[in-house]
């Protein structure tokens, strides 16, 4: 059956996710289907963009030949050198739960 766009599919998913999700949903106000909508979408997007890295890493290579393991090691020391460290906050905390969770800053 279709609403607006819309297709009803049945799946079966692990009991610890349900209950995280309906924890999820009790606090976002949004539907179930609604959430697990955006979640969907946002794996859709998320793999898309693996996709688009995986072929412009092809197309680097194809023009300059692969990384050796001793080049992707010196870049991955590099960028760690130059990374700035931000201490986690009880906030930052929050926040990362807040998008884990898919729920809202509370109103001020």
């Amino acid at each position: 059956m279709s609403r607006a766009g819309k297709q009803r599919m049945s799946v079966t998913i692990d009991a610890d996710i349900v209950a995280a999700v309906d924890r999820a949903v009790r606090a976002s106000g949004e539907s179930v289907s609604a959430w697990v909508n955006k979640a969907l979408r946002e794996r859709l997007e998320h793999e898309a963009r693996l996709d688009a890295l995986g072929v412009a890493l092809r197309e680097f290579e194809a023009e300059h030949g692969a990384m050796s393991d001793e080049e992707i090691a010196e870049r991955v020391r590099d960028m760690r050198s130059r990374a700035i460290r931000v201490p986690r906050t009880s906030a930052s905390k929050a926040g990362e739960s807040r998008r884990k969770y898919g729920t809202r800053r509370p109103a001020r």
